[in-house]
């Protein structure tokens, strides 16, 4: 096959990409040439821990989001890969919340077996991409280690760069002279820094609930969260208060809406991300809110505008690591010609149905069948092993009753494997007290 795909990025769904065309080269299939380009030195997106903040050592911005100590904030059986179970990696079931060295272990031994490493070109920073008069894609990428530009041309290029690494930072009054720390959740890197202090956290979101109950376990004084349009509600330990909105901060007083104030000694913006691809042409550039539906995206992949480009994972997700395959096993078949996409308007109409669906959905469990339902039709069309996404649902829906009952608990539960059928077992310590977040601490029996 004379084609050439461009993919943007090695973390879970530029991977997914990668496996999903070795996956069909080791059946036999001729497949495209494949190059990827992560800024990055290594693999892993996102779930490659770095203590840089800011900028890396080549003077690009730091694309890692992720903290020390985090855990899976949802059940491992959500997201076990269709062709590499957790008991095929580990040689053994294990507990439903592995830590992020667990994870990181676990995505990268597929990507070992598959041998696709020699595929991705790493400290390569994608600069632009734009379309040619010949109809190819332009792709100009920065070499950091020599700091030397390359100019190809591609048939395909596959954005899977992500959406949860360009922070969303508003402005409040005071903080220019707020006598304390103030930084995004995509700065935060260690909760020992907020020991013994009064954190007060902006935002009710995944990251304000994970990052608050971090700070909580290793030692905060106190943890305030200031919530826009509604508390998360949940039963928090004493010397946690859900408040409303901030309206300023006076030296080290935030205060809030209601009229109260409090104290604090830093302030930690989880105010979400933005979906930003700053190096795609105009024309090229995905624009979308943070929704299940996302815009402008044909099956949810496929850009409506120019259906040789896709964009992977950038939907706001229940589902993510096999749901990034369904989505990349199905741009792959695409790409090679075993799916025909429509024309423009059939694609539209396709977004806008997707769009109204979602917009009918009327709680999180619909949104869980909704993703699910999602990520099956992908599977149906493309020879991806599958799962089934039912009992999959099912262990999303236990997870948030188990949320509800116990915020700082839930982690001490087990549920089954779609795949395997395997019970998961209790891990050996409460997540409160598991202070160790090593891949050696995890596996001890």
């Amino acid at each position: 096959m004379s084609k050439r795909v461009a993919i943007i990025g090695a973390g879970p769904s530029g991977l997914a990409q990668l496996r999903a065309f070795q996956s069909a080269k080791a059946k036999g299939e001729d497949i495209p040439e494949v190059v990827c380009y992560e800024k990055q030195d290594d693999w892993g997106g996102l779930w490659k821990y770095t203590w840089r903040t800011g900028l890396d050592e080549h003077g690009e911005a730091v694309h890692g989001s992720m903290y020390r100590y985090l855990w899976s904030n949802g059940p491992k059986e959500g997201l076990e890969f269709a062709d590499y179970t957790f008991e095929e990696h580990f040689g053994r079931p294990i507990a439903s919340y592995p830590p992020r060295a667990v994870l990181f272990d676990y995505i990268e031994g597929r990507v070992k077996k598959a041998g696709i490493r020699d595929w991705i070109k790493f400290n390569h920073a994608v600069r632009r991409v734009e379309k040619t008069a010949g109809g190819k894609f332009r792709v100009i990428v920065n070499d950091a280690v020599n700091d030397r530009e390359s100019d190809e041309e591609f048939d395909h290029v596959v954005v899977a760069s992500g959406h949860f690494s360009t922070p969303n930072v508003p402005h409040y009054p005071g903080f220019e002279t707020f006598a304390g720390r103030i930084m995004h959740a995509h700065d935060f890197r260690d909760a020992l820094e907020m020991k013994d202090k009064d954190v007060l956290i902006l935002g009710t979101s995944y990251s304000a609930e994970d990052i608050g109950s971090q700070c909580w376990k290793y030692g905060a004084k106190s943890i305030t969260v200031a919530h826009r349009t509604a508390p998360m509600g949940y039963d928090w330990p004493e010397n946690w208060q859900e408040v409303p909105a901030l309206v300023k901060v006076e030296g080290k007083t935030a205060h809030f809406k209601d009229g109260t104030s409090k104290d604090v000694d830093a302030i930690l913006l989880c105010t979400g991300y933005k979906h930003h691809f700053p190096f795609m042409a105009d024309a090229l550039r995905l624009r979308t809110a943070n929704r299940l539906a996302s815009a402008d995206l044909y099956k949810g992949v496929a850009y409506v505008k120019d259906p040789d480009l896709f964009y992977l994972g950038m939907q706001d997700q229940w589902y993510t690591f096999n749901m990034f395959d369904a989505q990349a096993w199905w741009v792959r078949d695409a790409i090679m010609g075993k799916l025909s996409i429509p024309d423009e308007a059939a694609m539209r109409a396709d977004v806008a149905d997707r769009e109204a669906r979602e917009d009918a959905l009327e709680d999180d469990y619909a949104c869980i069948d909704y993703q699910g339902g999602y990520t099956k039709e992908l599977m149906d069309e493309t020879d991806y092993p599958g799962f089934d996404v039912e009992t999959a649902n099912q262990q999303f829906y236990a997870w948030k009753k188990h949320k509800k009952k116990g915020i700082m608990e839930f982690r001490n539960h087990g549920y089954v494997s779609p795949l395997t059928g395997t019970q998961a077992p209790a891990h050996h310590t409460p997540w409160k007290d598991a202070m160790d977040d090593s891949l050696e601490s995890y596996l001890k029996t």
